[in-house]
């Protein structure tokens, strides 16, 4: 009788995990660059009560009788899915239509990867400096910070979809400034490591990163200046599995309750 105790409170919290993913879904879906995650379960180990060889007369049985021990959670999975491309007034703003990151160094000089383009110029002591909201600096395809020249007028430069920077002359032609905006792939996504604020960090499970410059065989992503990456948390989905989440804990929390009562006939029964 304590199994189905135990078994019924091992889905109650993986219910309640499950129910704090769907949150933290919705409570992003207006956050640039967040992916959706999933919780994803997987079985315990089950305890055999009959084997198949358990007759009078040792006789093969076809089927033995194994009880699961309940279920666990093994995963939250971001789904790295298009989100919407929203045109803004940020000159600095690009988006990703593919599956491209960009990369950003962090204070500990570490890079870092993320899908948020909502960039910013920063006043660096070499001149003026392409940085992400948190004033991290956006690396170009050599893994370098993007520096411009304080001369320059910030308002004229302008990136091809390919993340080329150029400068719009006197001629009013753009230019290459030989600058290009450093954008990366990874062989799983799913695995890389999430830091908040947008920011993931490179794993053994992600592999390593993939220059869409210099990897041969990628397909390229498309960035598109004055556009900014929203979230791809569809609300719909997020609130039916929240329904289905919410009615598995319930029904778990009532097997919880046949159980002590079944327990509580059985003590009364010496009475």
């Amino acid at each position: 009788m304590m199994r189905s105790l135990w078994t019924a409170a091992s889905g109650m919290k993986t219910q309640q995990t499950a129910v704090d993913v769907i949150s933290n879904n919705l409570a992003n879906v207006n956050t640039n660059g967040f992916k959706t995650e999933s919780a994803e379960f997987k079985s315990l180990l089950y305890q055999m009560i009959q084997s198949k060889t358990t007759t009078a007369n040792m006789e093969q049985k076809p089927v033995g009788a194994q009880i699961g021990l309940g279920v666990r959670n093994s995963s939250v999975t971001s789904k790295f899915t298009q989100g919407r491309l929203t045109q803004t007034e940020n000159d600095f703003d690009f988006g990703i239509n593919g599956k491209g990151f960009f990369q950003v160094r962090g204070t500990d000089g570490e890079t870092y990867y993320t899908r948020n383009g909502a960039f910013n110029i920063s006043i660096a002591t070499n001149g003026t400096m392409l940085t992400d909201f948190q004033g991290n600096p956006v690396l170009d395809t050599n893994g370098k910070a993007i520096v411009f020249d304080s001369s320059l007028d910030t308002a004229k430069i302008v990136a091809t979809t390919t993340g080329e920077l150029c400068y719009i002359g006197e001629d009013g032609n753009p230019k290459s400034m030989g600058i290009k905006i450093g954008l990366v792939q990874f062989p799983n996504p799913a695995g890389l490591e999430k830091l908040g604020s947008g920011l993931y960090k490179v794993t053994d499970a992600s592999g390593k990163a993939q220059s869409e410059a210099t990897t041969p065989n990628l397909k390229k992503s498309e960035l598109k200046q004055g556009y900014i990456e929203g979230s791809n948390v569809q609300v719909v989905d997020e609130m039916v599995n929240l329904i289905v989440s919410q009615r598995a804990y319930e029904m778990n929390s009532k097997a919880i309750q046949a159980s002590d009562d079944m327990l509580s006939q059985a003590n009364n029964l010496k009475r």
